[in-house]
């Protein structure tokens, strides 16, 4: 039986800024059939947006609206939720769509990795007042669910890391896009980079805390790494023995599915006119034996710089769903 597992960043749904952003409506109209060609068995989403109404908790409404009437409508579903699991987060949910039942799911956010303290260099400050030193922290939790596929349980992980914007440094900025020097800046991306590598790290912790109660487990990582394959979060999270130096971790090596597609179509994000494969779709060594291929639905991809550059935006994502199918034996 075929297995289709995608992972698909929906890019602020929905939250308008201006009157000249899509309406719901139209990016309805747009996204929705290419969740349909997706055609996914679980579905790994980010960026989704909670609204409220008067009287009731934060729901995904905008969600709603554009699953209603579509294979994905009647799926089992789990998203993050604020830290009293009351209602989802005001901004950027992560949500797991499965055809199969959910058994249970959790989110970690600095339970496996404590936030790490840094020292400032560049933040303002009065004559005499020592650095700052701050706990750098990660705004996004990783979002775990464990599905019953068969008689096998699929352990699925749905990430949304850290952008690559510099992070706010105090009194360097002239206005919100413009900073004061290139240090400031530079110390901005840097503490991008640790909040992103942090939460690599604890992700490849959750990892390795299911290998060791099953080494032949079945684990996927589905998300927005916002980085590349062969860059510091992924490498983190890949556990390569050429990095590890330990052959005898071989059985935990997490593979992206993506590198069995040709180089020339490997992207998920176009940017400055040139492709960058940031979206991933990673799996454990005992997945192998059922890959049949994969797939990255980039073909209307605008350039992003380009929607970045003007205030209006386009009803489409940035991101193009990436999906990884399996033939899987005996299941019902």
């Amino acid at each position: 039986m075929k297995l289709r597992i995608a992972t698909f960043n929906l890019e602020n749904l929905d939250f308008q800024k201006s009157n000249k952003e899509p309406t719901l409506e139209e990016r309805i109209a747009v996204i929705r059939p290419q969740l349909e060609r997706i055609n996914a068995d679980i579905l790994c989403l980010q960026e989704i947006h909670g609204q409220e109404e008067e009287g009731q908790p934060r729901r995904l409404l905008a969600l709603d609206s554009l699953l209603r009437d579509t294979r994905y409508a009647g799926f089992h579903r789990v998203s993050t939720m604020i830290g009293d699991g009351s209602e989802v987060c005001d901004k950027r949910n992560l949500v797991i769509l499965s055809r199969y039942e959910i058994q249970e799911h959790h989110q970690y956010r600095h339970y496996y990795a404590p936030a790490p303290h840094y020292r400032l260099v560049m933040e303002e400050r009065e004559e005499g007042e020592e650095q700052k030193t701050i706990k750098v922290t990660w705004e996004r939790p990783i979002l775990h669910a464990r599905i019953s596929v068969g008689d096998r349980i699929l352990d699925v992980i749905n990430l949304h890391l850290k952008s690559r914007l510099a992070t706010n440094i105090k009194g360097q900025k002239l206005d919100r896009y413009t900073w004061k020097n290139a240090s400031a800046w530079a110390e901005g991306f840097f503490l991008s980079s640790m909040k992103r590598v942090g939460q690599a790290l604890e992700t490849r912790m959750l990892i390795d805390q299911l290998f060791k109660k099953d080494e032949a487990a079945w684990i996927v990582v589905c998300g927005d790494f916002n980085a590349d394959f062969d860059e510091v979060p992924v490498e983190a999270i890949r556990g390569q023995v050429e990095n590890t130096g330990n052959g005898g971790l071989a059985k935990r090596v997490m593979l992206p599915c993506e590198m069995s597609i040709p180089e020339s179509a490997r992207f998920s994000l176009y940017h400055r006119g040139r492709g960058r494969m940031l979206d991933h779709l990673l799996v454990s060594r005992s997945m192998l034996a059922h890959y049949k291929g994969s797939e990255v639905h980039n073909e209307l991809l605008h350039d992003e710089s380009i929607a970045f550059a003007t205030e209006t935006k386009f009803p489409e994502s940035d991101h193009a769903p990436v999906i990884a199918e399996f033939e899987l034996p005996d299941i019902d």
